[in-house]
């Protein structure tokens, strides 16, 4: 029981700290919570926290900015993502012991099972459990959100490094798909038609067409040349990817093959290729890709600094120091500014593209990692991976809202809205 009281009294502690860093943030800002957009009665948001320590997620209340619930699920999640057409949130796990969890929250390192929960957002209860192979190191959803891609060192039925397919519609295995390369990350095209996963042991990407109709999965190319292939941005015309070469300083880019539909009387294509090779900062990590496209923003970890890409000319417009050792990028989604998070740091720093400058800088808490809007963009949340609780900043004003307690060891967010019927 003491160590039950113990963990009620940090809580309780961590709530209070926060309202006493609301109410100090009113009274020097002046805000005020009608200064918040209104909801209609039925609509609900909530921001889905991934605890690796505690084997839960924290779902938070947006619309009334507080805790909502801790769901159990498997042990060591380390990643989450919503699903923007059914009511539903996946969460993946490696199945590693809670005490076990990773420095950098990817817990997929050796071969022990991996599990995707479902989520069902309108009862925040699990809905279902699915074997994801074993070793999972990342995942994806389709456009439509009808399969999950886990990357995984190991397959469900194999000893092979695998991309492992679940229907997500049926709840079962659709296929695994040998790759050459122990896989880390994964991304899929906003056209569906291409999967492509990096491998940072391989340095390599590979490409594989996807056809869920028919139920088939295959390789169609791989390139190589790229050290620690790692982070992936897609452009939103599925035109191009570009792949975060983590070991190195460079950024890879890759045209997309593309096929016209016959039925449009055109009979050209194009093959995958290499395009260029992008010389960005030292260890370049996270690729925050604009939403209309036009430039992509590498945080590059080694040199302190971000690198502003030009997609359509594959043209470094520049590299601006930005932080100490800038972790993950997001852009607002009006392409105006650039949040970038240090997990070194308690700063959130905030780049303007317009300008081409650094604007300033938001105090949150110890060690600002994964970040996520809400909805309406009126919030920016993010993970303090430090201190275990998630900020909740106002955009408007650029300032800390308020600080909401979560799981142990939180490493992964996402944001869920939707209308209960």
């Amino acid at each position: 029981m003491r160590a039950k009281d113990s963990a009620t009294r940090r809580a309780g502690a961590r709530v209070t700290c926060a309202a006493l860093l609301c109410l100090a943030s009113l009274a020097l800002s002046g805000c005020r919570r009608h200064d918040f957009p209104t909801y209609p009665a039925k609509y609900r948001e909530y921001v889905y926290v991934a605890n690796a320590g505690s084997g839960t997620v924290s779902a938070l209340d947006v619309v009334n900015l507080r805790l909502d619930r801790e769901i159990a699920v498997a042990a060591d999640p380390f990643a989450v993502l919503a699903a923007k057409t059914r009511n539903e949130v996946y969460v993946l796990s490696s199945g590693s012991p809670a005490s076990g969890a990773t420095e950098n929250g990817l817990a997929g390192a050796g071969n022990r099972a991996g599990t995707l929960t479902v989520v069902n957002a309108e009862t925040q209860r699990v809905a279902a459990t699915l074997p994801a192979g074993r070793g999972p190191r990342g995942f994806a959803l389709d456009p439509e959100d009808r399969f999950a891609y886990v990357a995984a060192s190991a397959g469900i039925s194999s000893a092979t490094p695998s991309l492992v397919v679940l229907d997500l519609v049926h709840r079962r295995l659709a296929a695994e798909v040998p790759l050459r390369a122990v896989p880390d990350r994964v991304t899929v095209a906003p056209d569906g038609r291409s999967v492509m996963v990096a491998s940072v042991a391989g340095n390599e990407l590979t490409i594989l067409n996807a056809d869920p109709v028919g139920g088939r999965w295959a390789v169609r190319a791989q390139v190589g040349g790229c050290a620690g292939a790692d982070a992936m941005a897609v452009l939103p015309d599925s035109s191009k990817v570009f792949v975060a070469c983590s070991r190195g300083h460079q950024v890879m880019a890759v045209e997309l093959a593309w096929r016209a539909d016959a039925r449009l009387g055109r009979s050209y294509a194009r093959a995958d290729a290499l395009e260029a090779m992008l010389d960005v900062g030292q260890l370049p990590g996270y690729l925050a890709l604009k939403p209309d496209g036009g430039e992509l923003f590498v945080s590059n970890t080694g040199s302190n600094s971000i690198s502003e890409v030009v997609t359509s000319s594959d043209d470094v417009g520049g590299t601006y120091l930005i932080g100490s050792m800038p972790e993950f990028g997001l852009v607002s989604e009006d392409n105006s500014l650039l949040y970038e998070s240090s997990l070194q740091s308690q700063q959130i720093a905030v780049y303007g593209i317009d300008d081409g400058r650094r604007l300033g800088s938001i105090h949150v808490g110890d060690g600002p990692d994964r970040m996520t809007f809400s909805a309406r963009g009126n919030l920016l949340f993010a993970i303090d991976r430090r201190s275990g609780d998630v900020a909740a900043v106002r955009t408007d004003t650029r300032s800390l809202f308020t600080l909401l307690p979560v799981g142990r060891d939180p490493v992964a967010i996402a944001d869920k809205y939707f209308t209960i019927p």
